[in-house]
């Protein structure tokens, strides 16, 4: 659409081919690890399948206890209420995802069948919005701004066929770094906004489903979502600039695309470090909790590391921790679920 038009109008910055550079050489090294690491991407596949659902539903301000989080995805827990569908709604997206990529195609149908999924819950899960929408920005202490008025529900049907084609177009004539269609795909996307509710999830899922057509599966062992999560200020600023003028083609689309092709960079270097930390086949979630703890410069909790490893479960974690201790890796400074740990040489503070 927009975005995808302008592409074939413009040379690629610098930064960005830097970037493409960089991704195309993590991509490779990406390739060993998963004939060299079967059991470590397991346990990572695992972690990054949790991290998604909790990830891509918080940024919208959908939450559970954490108590509940690795049963309603991994485990058979059944929701108790629509936070927690939402939650178990998003897992089903991304099993779609992960498991039918090759059969499913960038299309209409296929973005409804995603929010379908992933929205069940709601009335009109599956269905483009029937009224006007506004992407608002909340403020605290003053009243909210409009940032942005995306295409009108009248024009929603029209201008999702309109991008979906101008995509397909785009890979097909090669004129265009795959990378970056996938990018300017998802500008557009958001841009449209032709859901009610549930836009941020669906474009999330639609960079998942993208990234694997086009040969970049970090996105199974790596959480995207996690990524964005953590730069969520910066998500929310690089949208809002590059949104604007989009309508009559004049926007700028680089600071979008420098920020899309920074989040897959930092999905593989992480994939790279973390297979990389782990090495032995045995013993894999022990390992994988040890380079968690070895990645804190200081001290941390319990819940850290839960969160750094939600593929493990909580037992488990205390097990390592007190085998560590006993090795004198580790120490401990109080008790129940406020005790704090560190690694021998660090200083605990006291209080």
């Amino acid at each position: 659409m927009m975005t995808l038009r302008l592409l074939s109008e413009w040379d690629v910055p610098t930064a960005a081919v830097w970037l493409l550079t960089d991704i195309a050489e993590c991509k490779g090294r990406a390739q060993l690890f998963t004939r060299q690491s079967p059991q470590i991407l397991k346990v990572l596949l695992e972690t990054a399948l949790i991290q998604s659902v909790e990830s891509s539903n918080r940024i919208e301000g959908v939450t559970v206890e954490p108590a509940r989080l690795r049963p309603l995805v991994v485990g058979r827990a059944r929701p108790r209420d629509r936070s927690e569908e939402e939650i178990q709604g998003y897992r089903r997206a991304l099993d779609l995802i992960h498991t039918k990529w090759k059969q499913l195609t960038i299309t209409p149908t296929s973005a409804r069948q995603l929010h379908r999924i992933a929205m069940s819950d709601v009335g009109d899960a599956g269905s483009w919005k029937k009224t006007d929408n506004e992407i608002v920005e909340l403020r605290m202490n003053a009243p909210p701004v409009v940032r942005f008025r995306p295409v009108s529900a009248s024009k929603t049907p029209q201008a999702m066929e309109e991008l979906c084609r101008a995509y397909g177009a785009a890979l097909d004539q090669r004129q265009t770094p795959p990378l970056l269609a996938v990018a300017a795909l998802v500008l557009d996307f958001l841009c449209i906004h032709p859901f009610r509710d549930g836009n941020g999830r669906v474009s999330r899922l639609l960079t998942l489903l993208a990234l694997y057509q086009q040969g970049y599966d970090v996105g199974r062992y790596i959480s995207t979502e996690r990524l964005i999560e953590d730069t969520r200020r910066e998500y929310y600023e690089v949208l809002a600039r590059s949104s604007q003028g989009w309508h009559e083609g004049k926007h700028d689309c680089i600071p979008w695309l420098t920020y899309f092709l920074t989040i897959v960079r930092r999905a593989y270097s992480e994939l790279e470090r973390r297979a990389g930390d782990v090495k032995a086949p045995r013993g894999a979630k022990t390992q994988l909790v040890e380079a968690a703890i070895d990645g804190f410069p200081g001290e941390f909790r319990l819940s850290d590391l839960e969160r750094q490893c939600p593929g493990v479960s909580r037992d488990m974690i205390r097990r390592v921790l007190r085998d560590l201790a006993k090795a004198g890796r580790v120490r401990c400074h109080g008790r129940g679920p406020g005790a704090r740990w560190a690694k021998r040489g660090n200083t605990l503070k006291k209080g």
